[in-house]
């Protein structure tokens, strides 16, 4: 009788010890997802563009469609704010992921998610080539 009961504990040891390894390795699993979402999620300084309902965020050396949702919403607005001409560009810093475009009536190959804005210039981004529009025509 001893060692029934002695088998059964044991039985019951070893099952329990299986399962707090199995709950381990999902923690673990969760924990290393929440480590690459965080690392996907990269700072981007450019300049920011809402032109004819077309988000675009341009930096030194990249260009990229700029996913419409609530945030971007909220830094078109504070971009808004900020420019004199319907064009003038702004300068930003957002993090956010960069990922393939899936949207066919998108033009873009890589658009950004925005995740977070970090800060909006006060004032809009030095234009490279002014046109004189002034100029007198012949």
């Amino acid at each position: 009788m001893k060692k029934i009961i002695l088998l059964l504990m044991l039985s019951a040891v070893v099952f329990s010890c299986k399962n707090s390894e199995e709950k381990n390795k999902e923690t673990e699993e969760t924990t290393i997802e929440n480590v690459e979402n965080a690392e996907n999620l990269k700072a981007y300084k450019g300049d920011f563009i809402d032109s004819n309902g077309s988000l675009v965020l341009m930096g030194s050396n990249f260009i990229y469609g700029v996913k419409r949702d609530a945030l971007s919403e909220q830094l078109s607005k504070q971009v808004a704010a900020v420019k004199k001409e319907d064009f003038d560009m702004v300068g930003v810093i957002v993090r956010g992921v960069v990922s393939k475009n899936t949207d066919s009536d998108s033009e873009w190959e890589e658009i950004i998610t925005i995740k977070e804005i970090m800060r909006v210039n006060d004032k809009p981004s030095e234009v490279d080539i002014k046109l004189d529009e002034t100029a007198k025509k012949k």
